[in-house]
């Protein structure tokens, strides 16, 4: 089985892509010592990133178990640069965890082998050209990020993974319930075996599939992907990994592990797309949707972690991503794909800037953080343009997703543009509170100075700050054939 999915590999760039993460998970859980293991884990993550801007223009032809077309490649290449930057600002931090005692060298080694382990999983997902190898990749990135939650050992961080375990496996289970119908339906059509589970002959072959199955199919994979994904009301796991885990797990669970898990729901979604005789799959996407955006702006006013604030922020946009995804059409596709980009560059800088204050206040709590830009100016301040644009504020790359979601659901259905309107409003209200507290006021808290890397926080901001103001002419018609994709 190995050998036959080696030799079904296409070109190098994909196996550069899966096996540089795999080859250096096995490496650091050898190697001791912690800037050994740290620097390891940033050349495995820059390496990872090139061999994925490799497959802009080595484009492999689609084969049995893995493909690459102008939809996965997005999500590619935003997965391997946030996971190549986090990894940057992971050193810094971890290195402080192991100077004030809350990591040994035991965890060290452990943290970076799943950190890479993590990496192939959702390379692997994103790659596979088969509906049971992406749900097994999924679950593999599910189980190493909930053994990365736990890594502090702490009654509060086993709680939290054991309820990141016991609700992904139900998500899961769900996923592979949708995925077993799916076989099940392509089946009669494509015969039994392996091709009934090959996502390229599934789409070509999807208007002979039998509607009302799929039907079905497609709401078990929404609700158990959608569980991944952190849609209200399956979203209970997220704030508690936030939370209790290291925050470099937090910036790869917004950046990362979310997209991935919309990625799966979004395939679905073309499938159902291509069979003219099933349900609408948006109207169920817009529902979450929009639930999501309206509770988690309520939720966010009522959080006293910081961590756990941001967590209920990531529902939020995730919400709106799917809502936009789940309108449909070629500007609410567009503005979904910008949306998923811009948060996921945005949200990790945040959490690069809060991991720190965090460590230098002794605290996650939100009414002990005071006067972060005069005590240390470089993180507040940083803070203060990440909430700001998450917030969407002109002129960040958010504001313009925002704004396309918003203005094209009003073309259309005014009062979904109202609804959704209103849900944003009040999470921007709740942020603005928030960060007035943080940022700004009479000091409070520790002091000491951090040994911070700052350039993942300033790279991220600056390409959102960028984005807001041009969007290069490649990049729109890339994302232009990718909506065209999602109709």
């Amino acid at each position: 089985m190995i050998g036959e999915i080696v030799a079904a590999l296409p070109l190098k760039p994909i196996v550069a892509v899966l096996a540089i993460p795999a080859c250096a998970a096995a490496l650091l859980a050898l190697l001791p010592g912690y800037r050994l293991t740290a620097a390891l884990n940033v050349l495995a993550g820059l390496l990872t990133l090139v061999a994925a801007l490799s497959l802009l223009v080595e484009r492999p032809a689609p084969g049995s178990y893995f493909f690459v077309d102008d939809l996965n490649i997005v999500f590619i290449v935003l997965g391997t640069f946030v996971g190549f930057t986090t990894s940057v600002f992971s050193a810094s931090y971890i290195g402080h965890e192991i100077e004030i005692g809350r990591l040994t060298a035991v965890n060290l080694r452990f943290y970076h082998a799943m950190y890479q382990a993590l990496m192939f999983a959702m390379n692997l997902a994103l790659t596979a050209n088969n509906i049971g190898l992406m749900w097994v990749a999924i679950e593999l990135a599910t189980l190493t990020t909930v053994l990365m939650v736990g890594i502090y050992r702490t009654h509060e961080a086993l709680e939290a993974a054991w309820k990141y375990f016991i609700l992904g496996s139900v998500g899961i289970a769900l996923a592979l319930f949708g995925t077993i119908l799916v076989y099940m339906t392509a089946r009669p059509v494509v015969g039994e075996g392996y091709d009934a589970m090959v996502w390229t002959l599934l789409v070509s072959r999807a208007p002979d599939f039998a509607p009302e199955l799929l039907n079905v199919a497609f709401i078990f994979l929404m609700l158990g992907y959608g569980t991944k994904v952190g849609l209200a009301p399956l979203h209970a796991w997220l704030p508690d990994a936030h939370a209790e885990g290291p925050t470099p797990i937090s910036a790869v669970l917004s950046g990362l592990l979310l997209n991935v898990a919309l990625y799966a729901v979004l395939r679905f979604k073309i499938l159902l797309a291509a069979n003219p005789a099933t349900i609408a799959p948006g109207p169920l996407m817009v529902v979450l949707g929009l639930l999501s955006v309206i509770f988690a702006g309520f939720m966010l006013y009522q959080r006293r972690d910081i961590k756990r604030l941001f967590a209920y922020s990531s529902i939020e946009h995730m919400g709106l991503i799917a809502f936009a995804f789940g309108m449909g059409g070629p500007v609410a596709n567009f503005a979904g794909l910008l949306h998923m980009t811009m948060h996921s560059l945005t949200k990790s800088a945040i959490f690069f800037a809060i991991g720190h204050i965090a460590q230098v206040k002794g605290t996650q709590k939100l009414a002990e953080i005071r006067g972060i830009t005069e005590t240390h100016p470089l993180l507040g301040w940083g803070l203060v343009v990440g909430v700001a644009a998450i917030a969407g504020l002109p002129p960040a790359g958010v504001f313009t997703s925002e704004f396309l979601i918003i203005s094209s659901t009003f073309a259309r259905n005014p009062a979904l543009a109202a609804l959704l309107a209103f849900g944003l409003l009040i999470a921007f209200g709740a942020l603005l509170l928030r960060l007035s507290q943080v940022a700004f006021g009479e000091p409070l808290g520790g002091k000491a100075p951090v040994e911070a890397s700052y350039v993942p926080l300033i790279a991220h901001l600056s390409l959102v700050l960028a984005a807001g103001v041009f969007l290069p002419g490649p990049l729109v018609r890339w994302f232009q054939n990718v909506a065209g994709m999602l109709n």
